[in-house]
């Protein structure tokens, strides 16, 4: 590939959000250039790697090449082992994260992007206070290319967000833990998500098998920091597979911190964009960050290909209110629900089990699920009934 040393967007990581807002650049007519720093698009993967069937239809046609197993039921297990199940009302896939990504790669290349891999940024260029391009290391040699905008796309450490001066840090309490394994030999219902909470499990947190088709699942759990400080991740997640699946398999192990808090005061600056993990644009309560990603990517493709367009550098910082309207607003709503959770007993818990039990299965919701944990919280049912009700 011959690549030009200007563009006018430079994208920095091919993620889920990297390579939509990639799409979207592309798409509005303008020249792109997606710099990711791993070999291969896809990998590693940090993720559990599920997402609803509407959260992706806005993006993409579900695929059965990069889906591993359709889900329709949620598995609440307390402490004290009790389950409940709930249904969803939404179809919810457990992906193929390597082909999955690789396909949202593909797609913005075919909508005119050009992609590089194993390129390392390794700094911005800035002229008068604004962002103005990167240089990155690529088989060993130092090369630059000179935008009109830069799109941070590059992870939750997002180094290129704090290069240019955004403040970028999390809070040690929201900065959750997290560790996963893809396990094989183990034997549950492969319709189903099981969700554990408590504190021998998961304190602060929770911890999730997924399926991932077969015998096949995904394993993993997510802490606060500061519950880390006395007990690892890994140590929790180890003593539950010796509990629970101790002829398992562990095929593959990932590791990092997963940003479970509302989006950065400040997304955007004089030539530069940060979306997904790099912005915190992470689901606060549930952790997920792949549609909310997309969403971000989507709008900071769409609104740097309009800078351009309209010769108007300073139609960038339109981005923060419009992710506020669009996602914003509702991950704020989000993470007061994750506080009003935070520190339930493993008894709040096995009581909401309980509870929960005498619902008809045809009834219960996560609405249902929500009002009946934080029915001594009367300020928080508002929040369930803006998420889960209208």
């Amino acid at each position: 590939m011959c690549l030009n040393n200007y563009y006018d967007v430079v994208v920095v990581g091919a993620g889920p959000a990297g390579s939509t807002a990639a799409r979207y650049a592309a798409e509005a007519g303008v020249s792109v250039l997606l710099l990711e720093k791993d070999r291969d698009v896809g990998y590693p993967v940090r993720c559990g790697e599920a997402v609803s069937r509407s959260g992706l239809k806005p993006f993409i046609e579900p695929d059965n090449k990069w889906i591993a197993a359709e889900i329709d039921t949620f598995a609440l297990v307390a402490p004290n082992d009790h389950q409940v199940d709930v249904h969803y009302q939404d179809a919810v896939y457990v992906l193929e994260r390597r082909i999955f990504d690789y396909e949202l790669a593909q797609i913005a290349a075919t909508k005119g992007a050009d992609i590089l891999t194993r390129a390392y940024v390794n700094g911005l260029i800035t002229e008068n206070g604004a962002v103005c391009g990167v240089t990155y290391e690529y088989r060993g040699e130092q090369k630059e290319v000179r935008c009109k905008v830069v799109i941070a796309a590059d992870g939750v450490e997002s180094r290129v967000g704090r290069w240019a001066g955004l403040k970028t840090h999390s809070h040690f309490r929201d900065m959750e833990s997290s560790v996963q394994f893809t396990v094989a030999n183990i034997d549950i219902n492969q319709k189903t998500m099981y969700f554990y909470f408590g504190k021998d499990v998961a304190p602060h947190g929770y911890l999730w098998v997924f399926p991932k088709g077969g015998t096949k699942a995904n394993i993993g759990l997510g802490i606060s920091g500061e519950i880390g400080k006395q007990k690892s991740a890994i140590s929790y997640l180890n003593d539950f597979m010796q509990r629970r699946f101790p002829k398992a398999a562990i095929l593959t192990q990932v590791a990092g911190g997963v940003p479970c808090e509302i989006t950065l005061k400040q997304i955007s600056g004089k030539g530069i964009l940060l979306t997904g993990d790099a912005a915190k644009q992470v689901n606060p309560l549930s952790g997920g960050g792949i549609t909310s990603g997309m969403i971000g990517g989507s709008l900071a493709g769409k609104i740097a290909a309009e800078s351009i367009t309209l010769d108007k550098p300073e139609h960038v910082f339109t981005y923060d209110k419009a992710w506020h309207e669009r996602n914003g607003k509702r991950h704020e709503t989000y993470n007061r629900l994750k506080e009003g959770i935070y520190d339930f007993t493993d008894e709040t818990f096995n009581n909401l089990a309980k509870t929960v039990d005498t619902v008809p299965i045809e009834k219960r919701t996560m609405g249902r699920i929500f009002t009946q944990a934080l029915i001594h919280q009367p300020s928080l049912l508002i929040d369930v009934a803006k998420v889960f009700i209208i």
